[in-house]
């Protein structure tokens, strides 16, 4: 069947209207999570995640030492720093599944590919989350200060008390001005989240390193 110049034109227009949208979904992720992207653009791709309470400030003494082999993903979650606090809706960020899949779509927004993921605390578990849901995304995982659950119970401890989580919330409250609401949501996600480091996990990501280190880890 042969094409017309009208169809041509239509296909062209939709492919076109396809990659604007795509373009303003990049930017929206980048606004979102204040994305910030240096080093060495040839390098492999490194994500400094930062942990709760923290924003992708914590790196800046780290960033200096990746540079010059290393391209450097920083961000922001949403509900700290510099991110877009308009972004939040309780129902997304319930669990750490939500911030997993932004972290995901930061990934995509840049077209990352066979990336080292660094996460700092929680961010440890979110990066597990991430990388198994986007595998070609992110190869590697390296986690610093990981715990396996946060929240202490009838069956664990080594986590935090209730009094604990209480009093950490009750200065971030001040600290913030803004009431604990997104704090709150991720401590309700914290409860219980994985029962061992090696959940989620396959044998196409690798752990480069835990630190401090880590026995029990798959």
């Amino acid at each position: 069947m042969e094409t017309t110049d009208a169809g041509r034109g239509d296909s062209r227009a939709v492919l076109e209207r396809r990659a604007g949208l795509e373009r303003l979904a990049r930017i929206d992720v980048a606004r979102r999570n204040n994305v910030t992207v240096t080093g060495n653009p040839h390098g492999r791709t490194v994500v400094l995640a930062h942990g709760f309470g923290c924003d992708q400030n914590m790196w800046r003494l780290t960033v200096p030492a990746l540079a010059e082999d290393y391209r450097v993903v920083l961000f922001d979650y949403v509900g700290s720093g510099r991110s877009d606090a308009s972004a939040f809706t309780e129902d997304h960020y319930a669990s750490l599944d939500g911030y997993a899949r932004d972290v995901v779509e930061v990934c995509e927004a840049l077209d990352l590919r066979d990336a080292i993921f660094v996460g700092h605390s929680v961010s440890a578990m979110v990066g597990v989350l991430a990388a198994g849901a986007a595998k070609e995304r992110i190869g590697a995982l390296v986690m610093v200060a990981p715990s396996p659950r946060y929240i202490d119970d009838a069956d664990y401890a080594g986590g935090f008390s209730a009094e604990d989580i209480d009093e950490l919330l009750a200065s971030l409250s001040f600290a913030t001005g803004q009431a604990g609401q997104a704090p709150h949501a991720v401590v309700q996600a914290l409860t219980g989240l994985l029962d061992s480091f090696g959940d989620g996990l396959d044998d196409d990501t690798a752990v480069l390193a835990t630190w401090p280190p880590t026995s029990g880890l798959a």
